[in-house]
């Protein structure tokens, strides 16, 4: 990874959290560096998205990532790496990214470019610390970043319309965190969040492009099954 692009990563990760209000110091001290000023790459741009994820074996202590890299117009396979490492924090919701952040940048490192957008299964703002995995990623790497989750964590909102591409707000309190995107006409929908150098509206847009055939982005169907095939190989 062109290492031009990160703030501090290897200073970060030479010294990871290793209890829960460590890691909560964290998150308070790299939240501040989340980037809202910038809209993203628009949807069929000349580039590369990549989508990353990861599988545990939690009787080994082994996590397994996949970065997975798509023509950004095709939607065709450019490139995939994996990694697989030890898992080193305690399951805690809300501090995953803790979990995954260092095997995820293993993957990452071992594509052969740049992604110009990065796709995480998980969170961004939408979090309780509005600090998710992908601002988390985002921050450490300076890539462009957005979440796509399979459910709304502890936020409310109302069902969007049952047609492909309506959206609704996932509300915290008063304030909109992400949106329930509708990707397949009947579907449950799945949840956006901006991560970092992202704007909502153009993250839902990526995520409706890369969800052309399924409920899911091809980025997490494609890096979901090879950390998935990388896992059954450790």
């Amino acid at each position: 990874m062109d290492t031009s692009r990160t703030i501090s990563c290897d200073e970060e990760l030479r010294h990871w959290p290793t209890d829960e209000a460590q890691a909560r110091a964290v998150q308070d001290r790299l939240r501040s560096h989340v980037r809202l000023d910038e809209s993203g790459p628009e949807p069929g741009f000349e580039g590369t998205v990549v989508g990353v994820d990861v599988a545990y074996d939690d009787e080994r202590d082994v996590v397994a990532a996949a970065a997975v890299a798509l023509d950004a117009r095709t939607l065709a396979v450019v490139d995939e790496a994996t990694a697989v490492g030890q898992i080193s924090f305690p399951y805690v919701p809300g501090l995953l990214a803790f979990r995954e952040i260092p095997t995820v940048l293993d993957a990452l490192a071992r594509l052969a470019r740049v992604p110009d957008l990065v796709v995480c299964d998980g969170y961004g703002l939408a979090h309780p610390r509005r600090f998710g995995l992908a601002s988390h990623l985002g921050v450490l790497t300076g890539l462009p970043t957005i979440g796509v989750a399979k459910n709304p964590f502890t936020f409310r909102y109302e069902p969007p319309g049952p047609e492909r591409g309506t959206t609704s707000p996932l509300m915290d309190g008063d304030e909109e965190v992400g949106r329930a995107l509708r990707t397949q006409k009947g579907v449950k929908p799945v949840f956006v969040s901006v991560g970092h150098r992202f704007a909502l509206d153009r993250a839902c847009a990526h995520t409706l492009r890369l969800a052309a055939a399924y409920r899911l982005p091809e980025t997490t169907r494609a890096a979901d099954s090879l950390c998935r095939k990388a896992l059954a190989g450790a």
